[in-house]
């Protein structure tokens, strides 16, 4: 059996066990139930499924394909981020969770009001849209490269497989197929890493060939750091405040399960993240450059064993799937709760609500394969998604747990000055012929964005006034600080 054939077989069971996984986690009576389990999933399981969402498909073999370039200091691309954002979290989770809202733009609403809790749900719907779109490009290259289908048949199988085990068990459902998935990718994981590390002949070989190719930064972790500041400073601010987590974090039983599932996940991160970078490393003995469709896709499609390189394949494909599947959710969790139940239909009942959330799914996903469909790219796209969250929401989330005197005018104009900034750096990096004083997704870029939201939010709280006893109410009520 040849190993197209072998792999299509162990696709298709794969399949039938996560859409039944879904199927069997169908039933969700309200909203609260859909997209966040009822609050009762333990925190080692919220954990692995934040986990899967990050170190999933897209970023792991992106990262491999960075490593093999540029070397070990591609760990601040998307590990030193991770940790980052990770390690914030931490000390706001139990914040989030005693706050206790179903989405973030109804946190956001207690805070400030409507105006700043609508332009948040216009950032998380993009964002969600754009990085899910990632995915779907990412999970056609690797169909597109293992069964030779083309781009558009392999963007349209990987996001049909999502949405449909997906739409039948919303974020319980989502939770528990990330947890299989996880498994999966692990094993992947680690198994690249051992034939890798094996058969190139380790870390010797690695600096040897480094020195043949005349790179002697390769095997530092500080080279050319200042090259990857953009991604840390955007990738770090908003991942910190990215809604599919903060969705993971509310959905925990009570606030020491959140920041328990955030202390697990930081540490587990730094070794996964090491063992890509280390990998993608690795391969530079084999490859002299970064095949068309990839390493990771183009090594397991000429792997000698089909047993191995069928079950390596949907290990990776399942990664992918893990960090689109928790992405197009949130975005359903956004138009369902912040849009529909709040502007079009507040009186709908449970079953409505969970019906509208299923609909979303499918809004959110189609939305995701059409721009995957029209872009084809990575790391730019990923970065300008980022830039929404931290040019235009990270300032009012971060600083409305902590300063009662920030208000919802400064609020309100600092995300919709960051709706502009990054809408106009969208447009540029899309191609439209406008003037700009910054190169596009630099570091430079990440600071002005990040810098004139924080002057616009605390100058402009200094001259207007709010409801300053329903400030110190939410900071009380969510007490990051764990005061008595």
């Amino acid at each position: 059996m040849s190993n197209t054939t072998l792999t299509i077989v162990f696709l298709v069971l794969y399949i039938i066990v996560i859409i039944g996984v879904g199927i069997w986690n169908r039933k969700s009576n309200t909203s609260e139930d859909y997209f966040l389990g009822s609050r009762k999933l333990p925190a080692w399981l919220l954990a692995i499924t934040f986990i899967a969402s990050w170190w999933g498909g897209g970023s792991a073999i992106d990262l491999v394909d960075h490593a093999h370039q540029n070397g070990l200091s591609s760990f601040w691309i998307y590990g030193v981020p991770v940790l980052i954002a990770t390690g914030l979290m931490y000390l706001f989770a139990g914040g989030i969770r005693n706050i206790g809202s179903i989405s973030q733009p109804q946190l956001m609403r207690q805070r400030y009001n409507d105006t700043t809790a609508l332009l948040l749900t216009i950032f998380i719907i993009i964002f969600m849209v754009i990085v899910a779109s990632i995915q779907v490009i990412v999970v056609a290259k690797f169909f597109k490269a293992y069964f030779d289908m083309s781009y558009e048949a392999g963007a349209l199988l990987g996001t049909v497989i999502v949405l449909v085990y997906s739409l039948f068990g919303g974020f319980k459902g989502v939770v528990l197929t990330d947890f299989l998935q996880f498994i999966f990718f692990l094993f992947t994981a680690i198994f690249l890493f051992y034939i890798t590390y094996d058969q190139s002949g380790g870390w010797e070989a690695v600096k040897k060939i480094a020195e043949t190719n005349n790179k002697p930064g390769y095997t530092s972790f500080f080279n050319q750091v200042s090259d990857n500041l953009a991604y840390v400073i955007t990738f770090g601010t908003s991942w910190m405040i990215q809604a599919n987590i903060w969705q993971r974090i509310s959905a925990a039983k009570k606030a020491s399960d959140a920041k328990k599932m955030m202390l697990f996940s930081f540490f587990a991160f730094i070794p996964l993240y090491l063992m890509v970078t280390y990998t993608g490393m690795f391969f530079s003995v084999f490859y002299d450059s970064v095949p068309e469709s990839g390493i990771v896709p183009h090594i397991l499609s000429n792997y000698k064993s089909p047993v191995i390189s069928a079950i390596l394949f949907v290990g990776l494909s399942s990664a992918i799937m893990s960090t689109m599947d928790s992405l197009v959710n949130t975005g359903a969790l956004s138009l369902t709760v912040d849009v529909y139940q709040k502007y079009i239909n507040p009186k709908a009942s449970d079953a409505r609500q969970v019906n509208v959330g299923r609909i979303s799914t499918f809004i959110i996903g189609g939305a995701a394969l059409f721009i995957a469909l029209k872009i084809q790219s990575v790391l730019t796209i990923s970065w300008l998604g980022s830039d929404f969250l931290t040019s235009g929401a990270f300032i009012p989330l971060i600083f409305g747990f902590l300063w009662v005197r920030g208000t919802s005018t400064a609020a309100s104009i600092s995300m919709f000055f960051g709706l502009l900034f990054s809408s106009y750096n969208l447009m540029v990096a899309l191609g439209a012929d406008l003037p700009v004083a910054w190169e596009i997704a630099s570091t430079k870029q990440a600071l002005i964005g990040i810098s004139i939201s924080l002057a616009l939010y605390v100058g402009i709280s200094f001259f207007t006034k709010d409801d300053y006893a329903k400030n110190r109410a939410f900071i009380k009520k969510a007490n990051i600080l764990n005061r008595k």
